[in-house]
């Protein structure tokens, strides 16, 4: 990260999408998962910003000189075992040279803070069991882990 340049946590807007897809992509990549769709800007403007009520949140991690070095996204989702809604971080990004320098604590805390606003009591989400440096870091968030495998069946 350059000298001393300070970084802020906030809703991302319409104008930050490009970069989000973007930074989405890099995701993908460093998760050695397929890439994002071409369009994947215009989908999530429908899911954030198109609807009275967004399915989905997201909140991206701004320098001061207006650079975008990471986000989170978010969703309500229902738990049957607990007969109750939890909010379900998907993602979780930053740009290499920007980890370790506490901007992924502010990131989850904006997570943890917008579950609070919609009166949800937890917070859940997963990383694939071979980035460890992200199981370090959640481990000294104080996060409890579960042990699941995570399936997908294409329905189209």
């Amino acid at each position: 990260m350059r000298g001393t340049v300070s970084v802020r946590v906030r809703h991302a807007r319409v104008a930050d999408l490009p970069h989000v897809a973007q930074l989405a992509a890099e995701h993908a990549a460093y998760e050695k998962a397929a890439p994002p769709p071409a369009d994947l800007a215009r989908r999530l403007q429908a899911l954030l910003f198109d609807a009275e009520q967004p399915r989905l949140r997201c909140f991206v991690a701004e320098l001061d000189d207006g650079e975008i070095i990471g986000y989170a996204s978010c969703a309500p989702e229902l738990s049957t075992w607990d007969g109750a809604e939890y909010l379900h971080m998907d993602c979780l990004f930053l740009r290499e040279g920007h980890r370790g320098l506490q901007v992924g604590p502010m990131l989850v805390q904006a997570v943890v803070t917008e579950a609070r606003e919609l009166g949800l009591g937890q917070v859940q989400w997963q990383t694939p069991p071979w980035n460890t440096d992200a199981i370090r870091f959640y481990d000294r968030l104080g996060a409890q882990a579960t042990e699941k495998r995570r399936y997908c069946l294409m329905a189209d």
